[in-house]
């Protein structure tokens, strides 16, 4: 794996472990976005938070990194409806500007994208030599 997919790899793992952990550290600004279909909102946002953490631990130790991606790939689709209540519902959120909170859809597939990236194959760096 290059020096900047390493890189990369732990920047996502540790963005994940403190995403995770501000869940404990901060549950009312989660369960805001949490939308009223959902049962359990509280709960559901301590779960999340765990498989966060989780999940950013497991991405950064080589042999779970495949495993983790796509744990995260889930656990982002699965949140997703968290994203879109706020940006439906932008006047619940009047100290976020609404277009903050539409910019949070399509950045969201970029978290995914860069999960992705690491469900692939590591590189064996093969070169032909003649």
């Amino acid at each position: 794996m290059s020096k900047f997919k390493t890189f990369m790899k732990y920047l996502l793992g540790i963005s994940f472990v403190v995403a995770g952990g501000m869940h404990f550290v901060n549950p009312p600004f989660y369960l805001k976005l949490m939308p009223p279909y959902l049962p359990w909102h509280l709960g559901l946002v301590y779960l999340s938070g765990v498989f966060e953490i989780l999940l950013g631990i497991l991405l950064i130790i080589p042999q779970y990194t495949r495993l983790a991606a796509w744990g995260l790939i889930a656990l982002l689709l699965a949140i997703y409806p968290a994203n879109i209540y706020p940006a439906m519902n932008p006047h619940l959120f009047p100290e976020v500007s609404a277009k903050f909170l539409y910019w949070r859809l399509p950045v969201q597939f970029l978290f995914i994208a860069w999960a992705w990236w690491f469900t692939r194959p590591v590189s064996r760096g093969y070169k032909i030599h003649f």
